[in-house]
């Protein structure tokens, strides 16, 4: 596939042989690159269930024999949920759970990505900085494909992301300090040390694998776009994916609209939210963050101007809610869909209970971005007690009855 890459920041368009990562003009924070194509090829039926996210290599930047990580990732389900539709007001709601993918997130469209660009130029280690999902990911996949990874997180990840990396023979940096300190260790000496980087937003390609999301959505629902589309925010990356993949089937003529998409942040946690109503987009406001979400509790994110341009063209905004309205959230997602959200997977349905009076009739679809049960200490204080007895079938009764069972 012919491409470019251009500078969200300056529009400067480099050939991909010539810049790596960044615009050298910009720096890594404004100049984030973006991948954009010559034009796109007339592709109506894809072989999702066999080939993943690579069903969509003909909107993807890599050559025509290129590497695919040997694990399925992507063709997740989405769910249709017409009752909960109605019950908020809603015309339509759709729920695509990636957590059903290989490592439980997201993220495992872009290091898939990240993985088949380092085959391409031949490098055997890839690094990242992670509060957890991105480190799974990365070693998960890596691992598959016979590469090293090396992983640098915040001292404060959960210890089940954590071990996870350890399963999978990453060899694992934790830094005592913030995600944002773990991403600038993690530059300076994957820098040193010529590694592949997998980092959110320095690396343009990550976007493209990420953006499948929302192609293979638009599949699946037979080219129908519901008006509005919502998910969780950290580093601005995956919203900002949400916004290219509809954008790209619009300049393929595959679908005539792009949806109204609306990020959603923790609010100890909403630096993209604060720059995007500042309206200074090349002015980054950066915060201490902190949430139970930890997958989104980013302070200093890296991709904010592409998202906070890229949802400003969608004609949508970025809104911001409570820890408890992200643990309610759940439990409730959980008992309504069966689908079990970790914390910043169910930012998204917060998001939506806090402003769905302001989509009435509206169709929306909301992206779980990871599985539960990757971060359940998070969700242990907004879920009943468990009711131990003896033996005994009347202390069972007892029981059944204290939860309000019978």
């Amino acid at each position: 596939m012919s491409y470019k890459l251009r500078c969200i920041h300056c529009g400067k368009v480099y050939d991909p042989a010539d810049v790596k990562y960044t615009c050298p003009v910009c720096g890594n924070r404004l100049g984030t690159l973006e991948v954009i194509y010559d034009e796109f090829p007339e592709v109506e039926k894809f072989d999702l269930e066999h080939k993943g996210i690579w069903a969509f290599s003909d909107f993807l930047p890599v050559e025509p024999n290129h590497f695919e990580v040997p694990l399925l990732v992507g063709n997740t389900p989405i769910y249709e949920k017409k009752e909960l539709a109605h019950e908020l007001g809603l015309s339509d709601l759709y729920v695509k759970d990636d957590g059903r993918n290989p490592t439980a997130s997201y993220k495992d469209r872009a290091s898939a990505m990240a993985i088949a660009k380092a085959k391409e130029l031949g490098i055997s280690t890839i690094y990242c900085a992670s509060t957890g999902n991105a480190a799974s990911s990365l070693s998960g996949l890596a691992a598959a494909s016979q590469m090293k990874s090396v992983i640098f997180v915040p001292s404060s990840a959960p210890e089940a992301k954590i071990t996870q990396l350890l399963v999978y023979g990453a060899t694992v940096i934790a830094v005592d300090g913030s995600y944002d300190e773990a991403f600038d260790l993690s530059m300076e000496v994957g820098e040193e040390f010529g590694w592949y980087c997998r980092n959110s937003a320095v690396n343009p390609y990550l976007l493209e694998g990420k953006k499948t999301g929302a192609i293979e959505a638009a599949y699946q629902l037979n080219w129908k776009i519901p008006d509005v589309a919502m998910v969780s925010v950290g580093d601005g990356t995956v919203v900002s994916s949400i916004y290219k993949g509809f954008s790209d089937l619009k300049k393929a003529k595959l679908i005539d609209k792009i949806p109204m998409i609306i990020g959603v942040q923790a609010e100890g946690a909403n630096a993209v939210m604060r720059t995007f109503n500042s309206g200074k987009f090349d002015n980054p406001v950066d915060i201490k963050a902190h949430s139970i979400a930890d997958s989104i509790a980013v302070g200093k994110p890296r991709d904010v101007l592409k998202a906070c341009k890229y949802i400003k063209k969608s004609g949508g905004k970025f809104i911001s809610v409570s820890d408890d309205e992200i643990g309610n959230a759940i439990v409730e997602l959980a008992r309504k869909t069966g689908v079990f959200a970790e914390p910043a997977g169910a930012t998204s349905y917060a998001g939506l209970k806090k402003i769905k009076n302001e989509l009435k009739a509206k169709s929306v679809i909301i992206f779980v971005t990871g599985n539960g049960l990757k971060d359940i200490n998070s969700v242990k204080s907004f879920v009943n007690k468990v009711h131990t007895v003896k033996p005994n079938r009347e202390e069972a009764k007892e029981a059944l009855k204290d939860a309000g069972a019978i």
